[in-house]
């Protein structure tokens, strides 16, 4: 089998591809997919499998990544992986509320606004708080809460200006332990380099002309559901300063079958193959879908524990199984690595 790792503008960020192909012996080319020759270098060869790592830095490369997916799976029907469905998804806050909506999926109310009288008009009415958030950011780094009609006003008219609406573009302080990191980074100067080119990139990039405002949830937690393939993890993810996004702060207790039941109903009904979902719980077993990606983080060595040990779930025979064992190596790219390997 060969298999085609489809880069994006970062640097080194499709290395856990590499490392989980390395592991299962699998031929693999690395094609960076904004580059001007792309379409020659992927149909150069016979791939059984493109490997995608989208883009979530800047709306403007996310964009360009997602058109050159839609070239690769509408025209030429290549097999990728994640689905270009979820890739589309994947950091387009705009993109996934207008499908949610669609697709009565239980979500926040969310309304997007092109037009800024239109948005003016409609926080003279809503209730407080509410949520701004930009169409790209992960980690939490694009949500802003605006407790008053005072905030809303002015982040409406930031963001249909010249200055736009900034995210968050430099080290995430929520994580703790700064000094650290800094001392490791200034021990790989080509680290920090890259690490410092990020963050200006993301300072350039804000959201103009357009904003996204959502109700508020009020929550003490949000579940992280994640599935790749047949596998099934969950833990939660604990609010700090009323966010759950990037705090790492986390709670590993057992997850509820109807927490499983209801990502499964969603991974079947689109054909989805890797996902964190990340869901409120307004009251038990009722769930409101915040946030979903197709590729994520991973700060522990495990996405679940059951009685204190790592596993994942899978669904035989009609029923939840449980089986120990570390499924989340590489930071689940080895698990995806085996999905693929099932599929062919």
């Amino acid at each position: 089998m060969k298999v085609c790792i489809l880069s994006n503008e970062v640097e080194d960020d499709h290395l856990l591809w590499i490392l989980a192909c390395k592991e299962y012996k699998i031929d693999y080319k690395v094609v960076n997919l904004t580059r001007s020759d792309w379409l020659k270098e992927v149909t150069k060869y016979n791939f059984d499998y493109f490997l995608a790592k989208p883009s979530g830095l800047t709306s403007t490369f996310k964009q360009l990544y997602d058109e050159r997916i839609f070239i690769l799976s509408d025209v030429y029907h290549f097999k990728i992986y994640p689905t270009p469905l979820e890739i589309f998804l994947y950091e387009n806050k705009r993109f996934l509320y207008s499908w949610l909506e669609a697709n009565d999926l239980p979500h926040p109310k969310t309304l997007i606004f092109y037009n800024k009288d239109e948005a003016l008009q409609y926080i003279r009415k809503c209730n407080y708080p509410i949520v701004g958030k930009t169409s790209i950011g992960a980690s939490g780094s694009g949500v802003k809460i605006l407790r008053t009609y005072q905030m809303a006003h002015s982040y409406i008219l930031k963001s249909f200006s010249k200055q736009g609406i900034p995210k968050r573009w430099g080290p995430n302080l929520e994580k703790g332990h700064l000094l650290k990191r800094l001392a490791v980074s200034l021990l790989n100067p080509k680290e920090l380099f890259n690490k410092v080119h990020k963050y200006l990139e993301v300072k350039k990039d804000v959201l103009k002309n357009f904003v996204i405002l959502q109700e508020f949830i009020p929550h003490d937690y949000e579940w992280r559901i994640v599935v790749i393939g047949d596998s099934y993890f969950a833990h939660k993810k604990i609010v700090k300063r009323d966010k759950a996004s990037g705090t790492l702060l986390k709670e590993y207790s057992n997850p509820p079958f109807y927490i499983l039941d209801f990502a499964k109903s969603i991974m079947e009904r689109f054909g989805f193959v890797s996902q964190a979902i990340d869901a409120f719980e307004t009251e038990r077993g009722k769930l409101i879908i915040n946030e979903m990606q197709c590729i994520f983080g991973q700060s522990d060595p495990y996405q679940m524990l059951v009685n204190g040990v790592p596993g994942r779930y899978r669904f035989i025979n009609n029923q939840w199984v449980f089986e120990k064992g570390d499924f989340a190596k590489n930071a689940c790219y080895n698990l995806r690595i085996e999905h693929v390997l099932s599929i062919i």
